[in-house]
């Protein structure tokens, strides 16, 4: 039969020893709900004439009420499908009992393997913890080699001259002296020269491409090329191909740390000119970048201000420019961008301010973002905007230049915010009021700072240097650049 017990502990029905096989949860007068119980079968009667069967005879009388009394009040809903009228007539199979036994409920709970559902998920819980670190281990770990590890140079390195055939930038006004790669780089053997009359003893000539196109020092006169060049061969070769003879087994390499797009005249120095590439491009002869990320020699040790302080960064966004184009992306992302979130913008041109007297680094140091915009977007152009501007100076870099596969080759995918991130500025905007809110989310962008540490390009030296070790480690084997600009501009 069915019981009625409300929650408030009133009896809607007559109660037994009965064992319940059933609860449905229903509705009492009132609005109070109620748990119907379905008592078991009746059972034989007692025997006739026996003070058992007077009392049973009621007994099983109110049963019947009371079960005609539920189902008057809640009648079973018709079915949807008509089929199911059909295998609700059907005979059915037993019910299963009640009350399994405690090792039958056990086995109910337990998963895959036979573990109970509880452990199951104290392993599905530390699975996703582990997957959860290795993927940030791996975010971290997943960068390229340093640019100069595949240049194993023979022990001891052979002593090599480097001529630079320009300073580039004309030298900026001043001449420089050669840089101490031994002391700079731990490279030893390299003689470094801008004095032309050391043609024919440098194993390499540097041409730098800003000055190659501007000057009108080209092809290089006799006069520069000291005594050692045969007047009829140079003659001979200047009518033949353009340009003088060179000693053999000497490299010309072209020097650019310029985009394709503030690179002019490149069709003009095709035609097997030069035999190897020096730029921040990864695929070049010669992969000197901006900048690059080095292991920590010892990152379980963790010096002070290792990770920015938030205390002292009172501003959210900041931009340095130096060359202010409205036809430009960066210049009118910016636009977009500043609709929505205030930028500080420091430089010359445009809206910007003069950088404080305190400097660059500290001053944007006090920002918690910096937009790292690109000039132009090309394949690796990744300057000192990510690697100085920012990274030096510790605060989070919003970039703008190549995708972020491309920035992920070089640095960890947790360590900047990338603009295609978003459909528009406005989203990347409610994004950085959001991490300025919750600094835990925040602190998470300098989290691989534990591990590594930056490294910024020292101009000149380094491209200096980087082709002596270049040319300790090379072979014989000649190689031309047939077609610069294909190469560069795609």
């Amino acid at each position: 039969m069915w019981r009625s017990l409300s929650p408030s502990g009133r009896v809607w029905g007559g109660a037994g020893p009965e064992r319940e096989a059933h609860l449905s949860l229903a509705g009492a007068p009132g609005g109070e709900q109620e748990v119907w119980c379905l008592e078991s079968g009746h059972g034989p009667l007692p025997p006739p004439g026996s003070q058992q069967l007077e009392g049973e005879l009621p007994r099983r009388a109110r049963r019947r009420t009371e079960l005609q009394q539920y189902e008057s009040r809640y009648p079973s809903p018709q079915p949807l499908d008509p089929g199911r009228t059909t295998a609700a007539a059907a005979p059915s199979r037993p019910s299963p009992p009640m009350y399994a036994s405690w090792s039958g409920r056990q086995r109910g709970r337990r998963g895959g393997l036979g573990l109970p559902g509880r452990a199951w998920l104290l392993i599905t819980t530390w699975l996703l913890v582990l997957f959860s670190a290795l993927a940030f281990y791996f975010s971290l770990g997943q960068l390229p080699q340093l640019p100069w590890t595949y240049l194993r140079p023979s022990a001891p390195p052979r002593p090599v001259t480097v001529l630079m055939w320009w300073e580039p930038f004309g030298g900026q006004g001043k001449s420089s002296p050669a840089p101490d790669c031994q002391r700079l780089f731990n490279l030893n053997g390299c003689l470094l020269l801008t004095d032309r009359s050391a043609y024919w003893e440098a194993h390499a000539v540097l041409f730098h491409h800003r000055d190659l196109v501007r000057t009108l020092d080209w092809p290089p006169p006799q006069s520069e090329l000291g005594d050692g060049l045969d007047p009829d061969t140079a003659t001979v070769g200047a009518a033949s191909s353009g340009r003088p003879d060179r000693p053999p087994g000497q490299r010309w390499i072209w020097m650019n740390f310029e985009s394709p797009t503030n690179s002019p005249r490149l069709e003009s120095l095709d035609g097997s000119l030069f035999n190897w590439t020096l730029s921040y491009r990864a695929d070049s002869d010669i992969f000197v970048p901006y900048g690059y990320l080095y292991p920590r020699s010892n990152p379980e040790e963790q010096p002070s201000g290792l990770i920015p302080s938030l205390a002292r960064k009172h501003r959210l966004v900041a931009w340095v420019v130096s060359h202010w184009n409205e036809d430009q992306a960066r210049v009118k992302y910016y636009r977009e961008l500043s609709q929505h979130v205030e930028v500080d913008v420091f430089g010359q041109g445009g809206p910007g301010q003069p950088v404080p007297e305190l400097g660059l680094l500290h001053t944007v140091a006090r920002y918690k973002f910096y937009l790292s915009f690109e000039n132009s977007q090309h394949l690796d152009y990744i300057t000192e905007k990510l690697w100085r501007n920012a990274f030096l100076a510790g605060t989070v870099p919003v970039v703008l230049g190549p995708s972020r596969a491309n920035y992920e080759r070089f640095v960890p995918r947790n360590s900047f915010i990338h603009v295609d991130d978003f459909p528009h500025a406005a989203a990347l905007a409610t994004y950085l009021r959001f991490l300025d809110r919750n600094p835990n989310e925040y602190k998470r962008y300098f989290d691989w700072r534990r591990r590594y540490a930056v490294h910024t390009l020292s101009f000149w030296d380094e491209p200096w240097c980087r082709t002596c070790q270049a040319l300790q480690s090379a072979g014989d084997q000649q190689k031309k650049i047939n077609n610069l600009a294909a190469w560069f501009q795609r």
